[in-house]
């Protein structure tokens, strides 16, 4: 017999729309951190809770913070 546990999940919600910031920035390196793995990957849209457009400018950003080696391509 299986006991299924009910379980509220908390709600996701995006960062960025909350707090009304209007586009990301690839030279705030904090912030990005928060949305890449120890691994170096990008975290998917179902993880971080971003809405489609600003999830969008999140990858940009760490793309270009990347290329121009303020970010590294793997976090050590």
């Amino acid at each position: 017999m299986a006991f299924h546990k009910r379980f509220h999940r908390k709600r996701k919600f995006c960062r960025f729309c909350s707090e009304k910031i209007e586009f990301v920035d690839y030279k705030d390196t904090r912030t990005l951190k928060n949305f890449i793995t120890d691994r170096g990957k990008i975290l998917p849209r179902r993880v971080t809770g971003n809405c489609a457009s600003h999830q969008r400018e999140v990858n940009v950003a760490i793309k270009r913070a990347r290329s121009i080696a303020i970010l590294s391509y793997m976090e050590k």
